[in-house]
């Protein structure tokens, strides 16, 4: 059994089983997250799910889960200064709920175009992954938050998880997340349905309200992430694990349109990897300005084309042959763009400590130049890219460290 291979069934299991546990609202985190300020640096036990995004003015915003006892909420705080300080986490539900922030899901944040403030995040009531893509805004620069509503109009006691969220430039809000109605009602006649569905909502007027319930396809993997962003027409893309037959954990893309009007999905992978299991090793997409799709996936097939991967497509579909990053135990890559500077960013474990490494291109994918960012030996989230004004930056929760902010490519200090 080779390294690649033990990496694989480790991560699988433990991600797995990470999975079971933060699903599950009768297993509180034993640590606590105070009121001060400070990095948000967290214990051991806590759910370390994050995610940031900059507003217009260069203030970067930061949403995680926040522990009190029994009770979670999603907790808000931000930075005027590239991370070395923030605000005290504040919550942002007058009611605790439980909120999903470790393995794929985590909280999201996005901004409209007058900077309202837009966060989701996944209500998981039952386990594995029962549960609710809940919504909450502000429309006043963060004075105010409106009570938590549910997206989508679906209520049954079944999975929607791993919530994804972009806003175009005309301000609507698309929300995709992973959904089992349609494997429950294949489950019921004893009819085969592999995986879970992908489904959409958006909405047109600030986040008031939500239309949808659009399925952009069957069969996509349980438990991975959604990569979602906007293309050179400000179209959102939605890139999934899917479920190709018999069992070819490859993966599919598809333009979402407001009307819920959905092309077929396009198969961009071809690993083959055939497994029966969800490896909990969502994709991400970005687009330079030249129109070019970077991607990058785990696969996690046995021989040459394993490992993490990254690939470039071009505006007439051409897809060049992709290229593993890192070392047999590198994992869970993120990629973003801005104008022509690409930049993807991955984990990696040499045994003792966790390390981000990272591939820059400053030509739309010409020429990169591969370093380190940041090492921690605690427990870690996974590496999430950040878009300020100035180029993109690194944000990396760590058990030890708190929140990281670190720039890359041209903006590196």
């Amino acid at each position: 059994m080779n390294t690649l291979q033990n990496f694989r069934i480790f991560t699988t299991a433990i991600l797995a089983a990470v999975a079971l546990t933060a699903a599950s609202p009768a297993a509180p985190a034993q640590g606590h997250e105070g009121h001060g300020h400070g990095s948000g640096t967290a214990s051991a036990s806590q759910d370390l799910g994050t995610a940031a995004a900059f507003d217009r003015n260069g203030r970067l915003w930061a949403v995680s889960k926040e522990t009190e006892g029994r009770d979670q909420y999603v907790a808000l705080r931000s930075s005027e200064d590239m991370g070395k300080t923030w605000t005290a986490p504040r919550r942002i539900q007058k009611a605790p709920e439980p909120i999903a922030a470790r393995g794929e899901a985590r909280p999201h944040i996005a901004f409209g175009n007058k900077d309202e403030i837009y966060i989701t995040y996944t209500s998981t009531v039952a386990m594995p992954h029962i549960g609710d893509i809940r919504f909450v805004r502000s429309t006043d620069g963060g004075q105010t938050f409106s009570a938590p509503v549910t997206v989508h109009a679906n209520r049954d006691f079944i999975v929607h998880s791993f919530e994804s969220i972009v806003v175009d430039r005309d301000g609507r809000i698309y929300i995709a997340w992973i959904d089992s109605r349609d494997a429950e009602k294949a489950k019921k006649r004893q009819e085969r349905y592999a995986g879970s569905g992908v489904y959409y909502a958006v909405s047109s007027d600030q986040g008031a309200t939500f239309k949808g319930d659009y399925k952009i396809s069957d069969h996509s993997c349980e438990c991975c992430r959604i990569g979602l962003a906007l293309n050179l027409q400000d179209k959102p893309v939605a890139l999934w694990r899917h479920v190709f037959a018999p069992n070819i954990r490859d993966h599919a893309l598809a333009e979402l349109q407001p009307d819920g009007v959905m092309p077929a999905p396009v198969r961009v992978t071809f690993d083959d990897w055939r497994i029966d299991a969800c490896p909990h090793h969502g994709p991400s997409l970005a687009y330079t300005a030249d129109g070019t799709r970077h991607q990058v996936w785990f696969n996690g097939k046995e021989g040459d084309g394993g490992g993490v991967q990254y690939a470039a497509a071009k505006t007439d579909g051409t897809i060049s042959k992709p290229v593993p990053l890192g070392s047999a135990q590198a994992s869970h890559a993120d990629v973003a763009a801005q104008g022509k500077q690409v930049a993807i960013v991955w984990k990696q474990f040499d045994g003792q400590s966790t390390a981000i490494v990272s591939r820059i291109s400053e030509d739309g994918g010409n020429t990169w130049k591969e370093s380190e960012l940041a090492r921690t030996e605690g427990e870690s989230d996974k590496p999430y890219l950040a878009t300020a004004p100035t180029g993109l930056v690194l944000v990396w929760r760590t058990q030890k460290e708190g929140i990281r902010v670190v720039p890359v490519g041209r903006g590196k200090a």
